[in-house]
């Protein structure tokens, strides 16, 4: 029903702008072979940061994989994000069975799950925030400056609740209100503990401020990367790249997008991205193709390769089953 609610979107929306649409496919039928392999080299490195962050997590809990495992889990759990609505929540849920069967303690398989979707927020928002910074607060970027004054809030938030847990009365007061709600309710008590062992466990991934830097910053890289592949889409399709709003476009772009509403976010980040890009400085054709083509990339690309390694995944587990009981799979 989702899928048939997009493609008749779609159709009205190409029915509507015939002459954009017209434009668009006459840019992708002259792609420039080069730009075009430097833009799948973009994502193919956006995708190793996206692996490397949950490896440096793992290796702060002394358990250390290889890149091209991690890589092989991330990227299947990429795929399985991309099918469903909400497919973020099915793909964390997915990878943290790979974590558990593999011997990754449940707390520290939760901890590396939030953390790494915490840094990568963190990563989209500098971006964001960059990206208002390189356009300027004038223009057609007051539109949005109330969208990135809510991110920065909510992180200028998230470190002042760190800075006052550094106070002892500060932590007296949450204690006391913590246990009180623990007494209340035996739920919410199992629910404490469950908490505080991922709390825990998140703390001792890495202990200090320093050694989050290393992750942060692949979490960063991850989203600057896949905004080289859109870069790269633009020069191979001979488009004049508009750089003074080029990260703001991408970044708030990948707000609706990253909800999940629709199975890869279909229909949102295209029409979002190439709204934003018309507003900074393309023209609607120009814009059309190169999302169009930075989402076959990014997202269509993808999807094959995704899956093949989800049936890599699957099939290995099945081989170690095998090994272990002694018996061949029926």
């Amino acid at each position: 029903m989702g899928a048939a609610v997009i493609v008749g979107g779609v159709a009205l929306l190409a029915g509507s702008h015939r002459r954009e649409v017209a434009q668009a496919y006459s840019l992708i039928s002259h792609v420039r072979g080069p730009a075009l392999t430097a833009a799948v080299a973009c994502e193919a490195v956006s995708l190793l940061c996206f692996a490397a962050v949950p490896r440096r997590l793992l290796a702060g809990g002394r358990v250390r994989w290889g890149l091209s495992r991690m890589a092989v889990i991330t990227i299947a759990g990429n795929a399985v994000a991309g099918v469903l609505p909400g497919g973020a929540a099915f793909a964390g849920a997915w990878m943290y069975r790979q974590f558990s069967r593999r011997g990754v303690p449940p707390a520290l398989a939760v901890a590396v799950l939030v953390a790494g979707g915490v840094l990568s927020a963190v990563g989209l928002t500098l971006l964001v925030a960059a990206g208002t910074v390189a356009f300027g607060a004038v223009g057609t970027a007051a539109p949005v400056l109330p969208v990135t004054g809510v991110l920065l809030a909510a992180t200028a938030a998230v470190a002042a609740i760190v800075v006052l847990s550094r106070s002892s009365g500060f932590r007296v007061a949450v204690t006391r209100t913590w246990v009180s709600a623990g007494r209340r309710s035996s739920l919410v008590h199992r629910g404490q503990h469950a908490l505080a062992a991922v709390v825990e466990q998140a703390r001792s991934l890495q202990p200090g401020l320093r050694p989050w830097l290393w992750p942060a910053f692949l979490a960063l890289m991850n989203w600057l990367m896949d905004a080289g592949c859109l870069v790269c889409c633009m020069w191979a399709l001979g488009i004049t790249v508009p750089w003074h709003g080029l990260l703001l476009a991408y970044g708030l772009a990948q707000l609706p997008g990253g909800l999940r509403l629709t199975p890869g976010s279909l229909g949102l980040l295209e029409a979002s991205l190439s709204a934003l890009l018309v507003l900074y400085g393309l023209d609607s054709g120009s814009a059309i193709a190169a999302t169009l083509l930075y989402r076959v990339i990014s997202y269509w690309a993808l999807q094959p390769i995704g899956w093949t390694c989800w049936a890599t995944v699957t099939a290995q587990r099945g081989a170690d089953r095998e090994r272990s009981t002694g018996t061949r799979p029926r």
